[in-house]
């Protein structure tokens, strides 16, 4: 409060916080579009964008913000991945998963990876800020034609862990690099360890899998989503 010449007291409203966000897609006309929906909100700053899975780690390290909007299909570490580590590390960070995909399964996985919210591209101009408000206050959002079944809790989700679930980070790392196309070589320069390291992960993975072979390694992480299908036709 403040007093004026004539004594009369003015309430001073508190100054609106600026939520703070960073983006991320590795679609560069994607990110344009969301950006240019956030940057009319009038608290809403965008303190950084990235293109893939390790650049928002990075980003985030940086710089934590309020809530980081992500796409689930990233390469060299996706979304789902990307979000599980963040929710870890840093829990007061809101995640917000943008997807092209409105399915049980992925609904399901993002929760499971500690998303606050899923927003389906297509509704992101009707739904953005609706689901940042949301996430903010402590809750969780999801797109409205998102329709969750009773298998799919919100709180507390338990069940069997499915193939993908069973690995490690590690291993699931090195699984979506090879659906990639990354050599073994590749894959240990993007993941800093030995050829002998990743050679070791590969056969735990087909152990584990009970695969035998390259194609059949691509073939589970298309079906399980950790890839989308443009990778292989882009390959």
């Amino acid at each position: 409060m403040a007093a004026t010449s004539d004594g009369t007291t003015l309430v001073m409203n508190p100054p609106i916080k600026t939520i703070r966000v960073i983006l991320a897609d590795d679609h560069t006309l994607v990110r344009a579009g969301i950006r240019a929906l956030l940057e009319k909100l009038p608290d809403v700053e965008v303190i950084g964008e990235a293109g893939d899975g390790r650049e928002v780690l990075n980003l985030v390290k940086a710089q934590p913000p309020d809530v980081v909007l992500m796409d689930i299909a990233m390469p060299g570490l996706n979304g789902l991945e990307a979000a599980e580590r963040l929710a870890r590390d840093y829990p007061d960070v809101r995640i917000i998963m943008l997807s092209m995909h409105d399915n049980e399964e992925y609904v399901l996985r993002a929760l499971k990876a500690g998303v606050a919210g899923y927003l389906l591209k297509k509704s992101a101009t009707a739904e953005l800020e609706t689901a940042l408000r949301q996430v903010l206050r402590g809750e969780i959002y999801f797109s409205r034609e998102i329709k969750l079944t009773k298998k799919f809790p919100l709180h507390g989700i338990t069940g069997r862990k499915s193939a993908l679930e069973q690995l490690t980070g590690r291993q699931r790392e090195v699984l979506q690099l090879i659906a990639e196309g990354q050599n073994t070589k590749g894959i240990g320069d993007i993941l800093k360890v030995s050829p002998k390291t990743v050679e070791y992960h590969r056969t735990k993975l087909m152990s584990g899998l009970n695969l035998h072979d390259i194609p059949g390694l691509v073939r589970f992480a298309l079906r399980v989503g950790l890839i989308p299908d443009e990778t292989l036709a882009a390959g």
